[in-house]
């Protein structure tokens, strides 16, 4: 079985794949240059399957997966999830002291969720966006300078770098949410314990005119099924300003007659509803 995932080799998405129970037996890697692309090539058959970071503790969701599920909801479903710590840590070419640093590089999302070691440790260092916490190592590995990036101690390993600093994450127990991917047409996807709890996810827009209490409406059709909602994020449309698209997580199989009969009642609502995936939660 083929797995896209957000590459090269050392990202936090790598170290979930390795670690994560649901991972298919002797997988083929698919090596992703971004998220957007690990979901396309779900949605174009390149991959069987797809490990994407969708949600973190410490800075939230992670948007590049929430647009991509969105562009690419008619080839592609939410199979499965799976929780992963994340242990940043400071990675340099060579041993040096976290104050002669001048550039950090990495990712987005460590950037943010380091960011108060980067503002009280390393504010003399410029902070430069790599498309992933690998990329960054690699760069930092092929400089001539005192740059660092932050990434998972193993990187390190991988591009002959070494780790400074571990452990620098603003908060303790900094854990991501990562979502497995299947194509839409996949026979049985769930990825998971199909004996547990599930978890249904949607994506909904254009609540009709304008008025107070849309959204509440809206939600109402969950809560007065008792259905639970447990996660609801707001992403603008796109096409002009103060028009949104909302994504919810709820608590029940997308078959089960209550939830059934919310999204049905939330279809009467919203012009547009796409069901991203029902699941087995962690």
């Amino acid at each position: 079985m083929r797995v896209a995932y957000l590459g090269p080799a050392g990202t936090f998405s790598e170290d979930a794949l390795e670690v994560s129970r649901f991972a298919p037996e002797g997988f083929e890697a698919v090596v992703c240059e971004t998220i957007p692309a690990a979901i396309e090539a779900v949605a174009a058959g390149d991959a069987d399957r797809a490990l994407v970071p969708v949600e973190n503790s410490i800075e939230g969701s992670v948007r590049p997966t929430l647009d991509g599920l969105i562009e690419h909801a008619d080839a592609v479903r939410i199979a499965g999830e799976f929780d992963h710590e994340i242990r940043s840590a400071l990675i340099a070419r060579t041993a040096l002291d976290p104050g002669s640093i001048e550039v950090v590089i990495s990712h987005p999302q460590p950037l943010a969720q380091c960011a108060l070691f980067l503002r009280t440790e390393l504010g003399q260092a410029e902070q430069r966006v790599a498309t992933s916490t690998s990329a960054a190592v690699r760069e930092v590995a092929e400089s001539t300078g005192p740059w660092a990036a932050l990434a998972p101690a193993r990187a390190a390993r991988i591009y002959e770098c070494e780790v400074i600093r571990e452990g620098i994450e603003d908060e303790p127990g900094n854990v991501t949410r990562f979502l497995w991917l299947a194509p839409e047409s996949a026979e049985n996807p769930v990825v998971g314990d199909q004996g547990g709890q599930w978890k249904t996810s949607l994506a909904f827009a254009e609540l009709g005119a304008d008025h107070p209490g849309a959204l509440v409406e809206a939600l109402h059709e969950f809560s007065d099924r008792r259905v639970n909602l447990v996660r609801i994020e707001s992403r603008p449309m796109r096409r002009e300003l103060g028009r949104y698209r909302f994504f919810i997580d709820i608590e029940g199989r997308e078959d089960a007659d209550d939830v059934t009969a919310a999204i049905a009642g939330l279809r009467s609502r919203a012009e547009w509803v796409r069901v991203l995936g029902s699941y087995p939660a962690n």
